[in-house]
């Protein structure tokens, strides 16, 4: 069997490691990967993640029997309908699908048909009409980004002049280009993060994890890609993450279906669950990112078999998917600059002695005169497994105090709620 795992980022070096896990002992192509990637995979880094006609190209004529598509544009761009309608099964929702997460809008409105817990909003589609609500609405408040993002699309704003400037950036800026913005309210509780597969009818949760977005220790500074996470989390135990299921995603697997667009593939759910319930922040219909660092590496299922099943509608009927019961926590080692800039071409050292205690998973990486060197943005992954989480996390940080680089950036409290959570509770 051959798969072909799309991305070049640390969720798809998860997703390759996860694979080679497989009875079925894939051979696994990476496209375009990045140097650590190249360690587990052949990769192919020619090929942008994005580019649909060359990617159906490479499967085509490296024969391959399962392509997984991991980051959000790809899946936007279409790449799963042309691999499909070129005979290549394709794990991933198809173009219309993936709208759940490239129009935030779009979300908004198949929730409300859904009945689906969300925050209070209003679509504001011109700058003049953004000024006139802004002027009325209690602060703070938030604003989003309708289209993607890559995770920097979420503004929270403390009063109006924040948000004037925000919707100046979202309005104007060529890297938003927005001709929508999401005004809604400030949901407050804890986040939680929960991914499930989908096979267009039925829905099959994964482990619940929790991310970190802020760039600082104490969820301070501008929101990334996300800065580390944990798996499970404390006190969301299998009745309560299939209630969430039961209000959240099969409701929106529903309407999809009533929509003529299937969901196949990994509907995520970014929860608020505040006193009243669990509300969606946001949809994303790919696996997330660090999550998945943190979630895959306890998965006894196979992989395959489920990637497979969802693919076909009623596939995943009767399936489920079963995970260790250590805990594990994910860092994320940023580069210099990193939200507002990325430093790129610093030599990366101590990954040989970090390997030995931990899982590294590679993200922005790349190969120059036979070193590791940063390629800019989230740079590496450093995931440790526990039989309780303080014990995954103190060896996650162990190995990561071994790895450096000019200036590195990490967060020290990544897990540290769910330690102290641990603890009271065994007392």
């Amino acid at each position: 069997m051959k798969a072909l795992v799309v991305g070049g980022g640390g969720r798809e070096h998860a997703i390759v490691r996860a694979l080679r896990r497989s009875a079925h002992a894939p051979e696994v192509l990476c496209a375009p990967g990045n140097a650590g990637i190249a360690a587990d995979a052949e990769c192919l880094p020619e090929i942008a993640a994005d580019d649909v006609e060359a990617l159906v190209a490479a499967a085509r004529e490296r024969r391959v029997d399962l392509a997984v598509i991991g980051p959000e544009l790809a899946l936007v761009a279409g790449v799963v309908d042309a691999l499909e309608e070129a005979g290549i099964p394709a794990f991933g929702p198809s173009r219309a699908a993936a709208e759940l997460e490239g129009s935030k809008a779009f979300a908004k409105e198949l929730m409300e048909e859904a009945g689906v817990p969300t925050a209070a909003h209003v679509l504001l589609r011109s700058r003049e009409e953004a000024v006139e609500q802004l002027a009325r609405v209690p602060y703070p408040t938030v604003l989003k980004a309708d289209g993607l993002a890559a995770g920097k699309g979420v503004i929270l704003c403390a009063n109006e002049a924040e948000a004037l400037a925000a919707i100046e950036v979202f309005f104007t800026e060529q890297r938003f280009g927005q001709t929508t913005v999401v005004l809604e309210e400030l949901l407050e509780g804890e986040e939680l993060s929960l991914l499930a597969l989908c096979d267009g009818e039925n829905v099959v949760p994964l482990a619940p994890a929790q991310d970190y977005k802020r760039i600082f220790d104490g969820d301070e500074g501008p929101n990334t890609g996300g800065m580390g996470s944990y798996s499970p989390v404390p006190g969301f135990d299998q009745a309560q993450i299939e209630s969430i299921v039961d209000r959240v995603h099969r409701p929106v697997v529903a309407a999809m279906a009533r929509r003529g667009r299937p969901f196949h593939g990994v509907l995520y759910a970014g929860l608020m669950i505040g006193a009243d319930g669990p509300k969606v922040l946001e949809f994303n219909t790919r696996f997330g990112d660090p999550e998945t660092q943190a979630v895959l590496p306890r998965m006894r299922s196979d992989l395959v078999d489920l990637f497979l099943a969802a693919r076909e509608p009623g596939g995943l009927a009767g399936m489920s998917a079963e995970f260790d019961p250590a805990w594990a926590v994910t860092l994320v080692l940023a580069s210099a600059g990193y939200p507002e800039s990325s430093s790129k071409g610093d030599v990366i050292h101590g990954l040989a002695e970090a390997a030995e205690l931990a899982e590294l998973t590679h993200a922005g990486t790349a190969e120059r005169d036979g070193e590791i060197v940063t390629a800019g943005g989230r740079v590496l992954n450093v995931t440790a497994l526990g039989d309780g989480p303080a014990e995954a996390r103190d060896r996650a940080y162990d190995a990561a105090s071994r790895i450096s680089f000019a200036g590195m950036q990490i967060r020290t409290d990544i897990a540290a709620r769910a330690v102290e959570r641990a603890s009271s509770q065994s007392t």
